[in-house]
């Protein structure tokens, strides 16, 4: 199965690790969503301060 990757250099996207620019792809899916979610308190501390 293949996923869609997007170049951190250029920011096209494709199926190939390697991007003609010379850049990397990488994958963009987000993570899965667990709800015994380990990070949320610092996701919530770090857009809090972000905030001020």
């Amino acid at each position: 199965m293949s996923e869609i990757l997007k170049c951190q250099k250029c920011s096209s996207y494709g199926l190939d690790a390697a991007c003609p620019c010379g850049g990397l792809r990488i994958t963009v899916n987000p993570p899965k969503y667990s709800p015994e979610d380990k990070y949320a308190s610092y996701r919530r501390k770090y857009k809090e301060q972000m905030k001020d």
